[in-house]
């Protein structure tokens, strides 16, 4: 019996601390919101304050490029063909591969290529020569542990595995550093802006400020509001107040949790979609959406 209560106590003393240590950080939050308010301190401070916060809480899968959307080169590329990937998708790093994408053999930096620009260089080209070591990293990583990595190691990106050591996406420190500093965008982020992308089965990647009309035809739904555009604007009336990280809400066939947000808006949320059983009741959605997707795996889900 006494063994009994003791493990009640310990229990209740790691739920008693676990709670005060939410309650403190609340508190710190609305102590921050409010010197902005009087301005102590200026709104861009407080995002970047917020997003440290936030840093510590994420973890790898929250914000990852899942491996859907990566741009990988085989191995067996001859040089010229590799430049032709380089100069299409305009990024600066690409992972490697044998025969397929969970056999990442290294990372390409696309400046190493340049040395080759002629014929008589291109003759002596071997990959292994210029290719990098791959990094690999849990989905479940913290972001602040990550970042101090990415920092000692002086490494920008990272292959992320799942938990059957499979590939299930990419992490830059550009990725982190965007949780802190807002959106960082480049030239050729203007034109390559996706709102949706899928990272897992039945489980999507939505940016808060993604239209409703896009939303609906992504998933060929119907939901609506007569004073909200976006789905950000949407989740926040469900729930009745601008949302923090971590919040849920349930909207006809969709789940929705926060994954990124600040006091001024949230940036992305986890979209999965629910079957009929699931659903919200009373809800202008349709089905179909849901009902196709699950009918099909993508090739990178089997």
């Amino acid at each position: 019996m006494k063994r009994k209560n003791k493990k009640v106590s310990l229990f209740s003393a790691l739920k008693n601390k676990i709670f005060k240590v939410k309650n403190e950080y609340s508190q710190l939050r609305q102590h921050l919101r409010d010197a902005q308010r009087k301005g102590i301190i200026n709104l861009d401070a407080l995002m970047m304050i917020e997003g440290v916060f936030q840093v510590s809480e994420m973890q790898v899968r929250d914000i990852m490029v899942p491996r859907s959307h990566l741009i990988v080169v085989q191995e067996n590329l001859s040089v010229e063909d590799m430049l032709a990937i380089v100069a299409k998708s305009g990024h600066s790093r690409f992972p490697v591969v044998d025969e397929g994408i969970d056999e990442v053999v290294g990372i390409l930096l696309a400046k190493d290529l340049t040395h080759y620009n002629d014929e008589k260089s291109r003759k002596s080209f071997e990959l292994k020569d210029i290719l990098r070591p791959a990094v690999f990293v849990p989905e479940s990583k913290r972001l602040n542990v990550l970042l101090k990595d990415f920092r000692e190691s002086r490494n920008h990106m990272a292959m992320v595995i799942d938990e059957y050591s499979g590939v299930a996406g990419l992490v830059t420190i550009e990725d982190v550093l965007e949780q802190i500093v807002g959106e960082i965008d480049d030239e050729h982020d203007a034109a390559d802006v996706t709102n949706i992308h899928r990272s897992g089965f039945q489980r999507y990647s939505v940016r808060g400020l993604t239209p409703l009309d896009e939303f609906n035809q992504y998933f060929d739904s119907k939901l609506t509001h007569e004073k909200f555009e976006t789905i950000a604007g949407l989740v926040t009336f469900e729930l009745g107040h601008l949302p923090e990280r971590g919040e849920e809400a349930t909207i006809g066939h969709f789940h929705f949790k926060v994954i990124s947000a600040n006091s001024q808006r949230v940036n992305s949320m986890q979209v999965s979609l629910l079957s009929d059983n699931e659903a919200a009741p009373n809800q202008d959605v349709s089905a179909a959406g849901v009902a196709s997707d699950a009918a099909v795996l993508s090739d990178n889900e089997k």
